[in-house]
């Protein structure tokens, strides 16, 4: 599902990604742990296609087989749309649209009509257990329920591969709880494979394989 060798990040002087390789495969769910400024999110956000490579000409990534580097801006925004899901910490919701509006809104950049975009958004909500909480806006619901429909709006174009986070770095214990065994429930049902960036044990340990960067590197 992702191939990347040799990711490099330069901010002026300094070098926050120093040759990362990384493989992973359909399906799985994978934790990225380490320390603050070890460059996780740095390393995310490349991955996710939020970033650029510093050494485009030298690098490899691949994500569902598709060459990352050789893609146009627009090429890009529209690849990151279809096959690319993002969850964060804070959950980004558009205060003005109910749960429905917030999740059909990635389907319908992608051009997907009202009604079919309804019904998936509809059927992600209930699988979400917030069939109740259609058309309630983000103010009206919990921390935990508007994550949620961040987790459903990240699913919406079925992507290839979610990113996530810190994604319950802003919840309670059981919020976040139940956050983290929704993960591999949806691996289960979708087959989604799942990129987490976390500071949380035990999410982190739960995950098929947990890599750990330290310095720019993921250490062996």
């Amino acid at each position: 599902m992702i191939k990347a060798s040799n990711i490099n990040k330069f901010y002026g002087d300094l070098q926050v990604l120093k040759g990362v390789d990384l493989h992973i495969k359909k399906g799985e769910v994978v934790s990225i742990v380490g320390p603050s400024g070890a460059g996780k999110t740095t390393l995310l956000q490349i991955l996710g296609t939020l970033d650029s490579l510093s050494n485009k000409n030298n690098s490899t990534l691949l994500i569902n087989d598709q060459d990352i580097t050789q893609l146009s801006d627009r090429s890009l925004a529209k690849f990151r749309n279809n096959h690319i899901g993002f969850i964060f910490q804070f959950h980004q919701l558009l205060p003005e649209f109910t749960a429905l509006e917030n999740v059909c809104i990635p389907a319908f950049i992608k051009g997907t009509k009202k009604e079919k975009a309804e019904a998936r958004a509809s059927e992600l909500l209930k699988f979400l257990g917030l069939s109740h909480r259609l058309h309630h806006k983000p103010n009206e619901l919990s921390g935990g329920e508007q994550q949620r429909v961040a987790v459903a709006r990240a699913l919406v174009n079925s992507p290839a591969v979610i990113y996530a986070d810190e994604p319950s770095g802003n919840l309670d214990s059981e919020s976040a709880d139940n956050l983290h065994k929704l993960f591999f429930d949806l691996r289960d049902k979708f087959g989604q494979t799942f990129v987490i960036v976390t500071h949380n044990d035990e999410l982190a340990n739960m995950a098929d394989r947990k890599l750990t960067m330290v310095d720019g590197t993921i250490t062996p």
